[in-house]
């Protein structure tokens, strides 16, 4: 089917108007839908997503949806065929710095736990839970709040991705101050991007994350591991 074709089909469907693809298609070019934050909308996706994939593969790219976990988004069809034409990306790839892939791969693996445990659906942290999942893999005597601080700043950039959503603080009973502690949910589309095949490799990956903390060179930048 030539992209003439698809757009005319889209169009002609007495059922859907552009009004509801455009509703859908251009939400899903600024980032992922959710069904807990549009209940509706998601309801039209389902409806519509076999010409929504029709209307985004015109320019190259794949609508992916997780019905379970209640996410979808785009990302960018393969473009290593012999002959294919190469096309700008519309999904911008990003690489992460070292201490970011380290946190994804740490509130992975947290977030295959939580689901091992049969529990809520939801994965809620607080920034101290956080620091405590990171502070193992840092060397020791590390100055607490140069700690905390760095790790504020790759959640806002995990934030940032989409991964982690910043919720309401809650008040810290332990304390004899009415102090509010940060909390965090991590959002499941994380599964979608570090998979089963990935976290399998997790003890060897994270070996390597230690040797490179304690290298001269840990700042260094690495790829996004989205295999």
């Amino acid at each position: 089917m030539t992209q003439e074709q698809t757009v005319d089909t889209l169009l002609a469907n007495p059922g859907v108007s552009q009004h509801d693809l455009t509703g859908l298609i251009v939400p899903l070019l600024k980032g992922v839908l959710y069904r807990e934050d549009d209940a509706a909308q998601w309801a039209a996706l389902l409806q519509l997503q076999a010409r929504v994939r029709d209307y985004v593969m015109v320019m190259a790219l794949e609508l992916v949806v997780d019905e379970a976990e209640g996410y979808a988004f785009l990302r960018s069809l393969p473009q290593d065929l012999e002959g294919a034409p190469k096309l700008p990306r519309l999904v911008r790839r990003q690489p992460l710095s070292f201490q970011v892939s380290l946190l994804l791969a740490l509130l992975r693996k947290k977030l295959a736990e939580f689901d091992a445990s049969g529990g809520d659906t939801r994965l809620i942290l607080t920034r101290g839970a956080v620091v405590e999942l990171v502070r193992v893999f840092l060397p020791a005597g590390s100055n607490e709040s140069r700690l905390i601080d760095q790790i504020e700043t790759q959640l806002n950039k995990v934030i940032e991705l989409g991964f982690v959503r910043r919720l309401k603080a809650q008040t810290d009973r332990g304390s004899t101050r009415a102090t509010q502690e940060p909390v965090f949910e991590v959002r499941r589309i994380l599964k979608a991007f570090v998979d089963a095949q990935w976290l399998a490799d997790f003890d060897q990956r994270l070996a390597a994350y230690l040797a490179q903390l304690n290298a001269p060179d840990a700042l260094t930048t690495t790829e996004s591991q989205d295999e």
